[in-house]
């Protein structure tokens, strides 16, 4: 069994560097910073940013040996809040590609569900690895948990095929069309309503 643990300030190192190497081959990845040594660099402290903000105004989840995460954030009406000092930290992490990444961000914000609150799987991670042992749909089950005690939908963007048939055999459906970034590849919203919802 794969033991799901809420993280902490002292794992939020490690996990970047985790989520950092799940997501590094990904089209979207690729998208954002062409060139592969770049992307080893830039990318840790890229998703440090997301993991911070998840601590503070979300949830973290982990698995126990630190090899996979999670980060949930609550969503209001208004729809999603970023994290404090975006803009600043957003530059300092990813200068020279920083324009590639707002671009990414304003393509994402543009479908966001507005209306009606949820939970954001900002992201989901698992080290290369640990992949296809059932390690994701673990720390979806958790996180699923908490969202159905409380009555309360979930929301993503898949950002492969793959990680698309994951999330809709635990529920998830298309929410529209694809997110096409800007002479790039695509990402799928995607929606969960609570069970017994």
């Amino acid at each position: 069994m794969i033991e799901i643990i809420e993280a902490g300030p002292a794992d939020l190192d490690v996990l970047s560097v985790v989520i950092a190497a799940a997501f590094h081959d990904l089209p979207p990845s690729r998208w954002l910073v062409e060139d592969e040594t770049a992307r080893f660099a830039i990318f840790p402290e890229y998703f440090l940013i997301y993991l911070e903000h998840g601590l503070s105004a979300g949830v973290v989840q982990a698995t126990a040996d630190r090899s996979a995460a999670a980060v949930w954030l609550p969503v209001g009406p208004g729809g999603p809040v970023p994290p404090d000092d975006y803009q600043r930290s957003l530059a300092a992490a990813t200068t020279p590609w920083t324009a590639r990444f707002a671009a990414f961000d304003a393509a994402l914000e543009r479908r966001h569900p507005a209306g009606r609150p949820h939970r954001h799987l900002a992201l989901l991670g698992v080290r290369p690895d640990r992949q296809g042992r059932g390690t994701g749909s673990a720390l979806l089950r958790a996180g699923h948990r908490a969202l159905d005690a409380a009555g309360v939908p979930g929301y993503l963007e898949a950002s492969s095929e793959r990680s698309r048939r994951l999330y809709r055999e635990h529920g998830y459906a298309d929410l529209g069309p694809p997110i096409v970034l800007p002479g790039g590849p695509s990402l799928f919203p995607m929606w969960r309503e609570p069970a017994g919802g």
